[in-house]
């Protein structure tokens, strides 16, 4: 049985049977509450941990099925910049090309706004358009509760039934002279996003203490989703 599993693995693997092993599309916040120097935090924040070795190493596993990433930005209900559009990962080269890419965006003149359903819901219309993929998941990463645009708990029963997981990243504040006043900020937003954004069985919520956190938070987060793939979801869509 031993011999058999890697002949098994790559039936699995082959081009007629996986298109895409999962498809993640990252939406980073860029509201008022956001400033330069932590907006350059979270893209490089990404970029690194998207070249952290584990987490490389995680998403090249099996390049005959490979990881799709898509990364946007958003604020208020109108306001989503695609900052790399839809990329099959193959190579550690296609991993350094996203970091580069993120490393040479310049901040937009974003609007001020936090809509959270907004940006829930155009994650879930990107990753409507990966039906191949064995999982696809939205990963939200925000700093506060939204102020405009529809409620994430009207988003959330909207896309109840769309098959996506929706995972969260929550940052506490930067100033840890604000004490314990810090971590009730954190806990309240991470009671909020647990009760209203994630959505899936095996959906959860990662947080970063602060900005400056948010690389090994993110590094968390998406060994987590990747090691969740297992053998067992090894069937595409609509597989009898």
């Amino acid at each position: 049985m031993i011999r058999l599993l890697p002949i098994l693995l790559c039936l699995l693997a082959s081009p007629l049977t996986a298109q895409c092993r999962q498809a993640l599309a990252l939406g980073v916040d860029v509201s008022g509450s956001v400033d330069s120097r932590e907006y350059r935090l979270q893209l490089d924040g990404l970029a690194a941990a998207l070249r952290q070795s584990e987490v490389e190493q995680l998403i090249l596993s099996n390049p005959a099925a490979p990881v799709r990433l898509f990364i946007y930005e958003w604020s208020e209900t109108v306001h989503q910049r695609v900052l790399v559009d839809w990329t099959e990962i193959r190579a550690a080269s296609d991993l350094q090309r996203i970091s580069q890419r993120l490393a040479n965006t310049d901040r937009s003149s974003a609007p001020q706004g936090t809509a959270v359903g907004s940006a829930m819901l155009f994650g879930a219309q990107q990753l409507n358009n990966q039906s191949a993929c064995w999982k696809r998941t939205l990963d939200l990463s925000g700093d506060g509760k939204h102020n405009l645009g529809p409620h994430p708990r009207e988003v959330k029963g909207m896309l109840s039934s769309s098959g996506i997981t929706i995972n969260g990243l929550v940052i506490g504040a930067d100033d840890p002279s604000s004490g314990d006043k810090r971590y009730v900020q954190i806990g309240e937003l991470s009671a909020y996003y647990n009760a209203w954004v994630i959505l899936g069985p095996d959906a959860f919520v990662e947080v970063a203490l602060g900005f400056e956190a948010y690389e090994d938070a993110m590094a968390r987060k998406l060994i987590r989703e990747l090691e969740g793939l297992t053998l067992s979801m090894a069937t595409p869509p609509n597989s009898p």
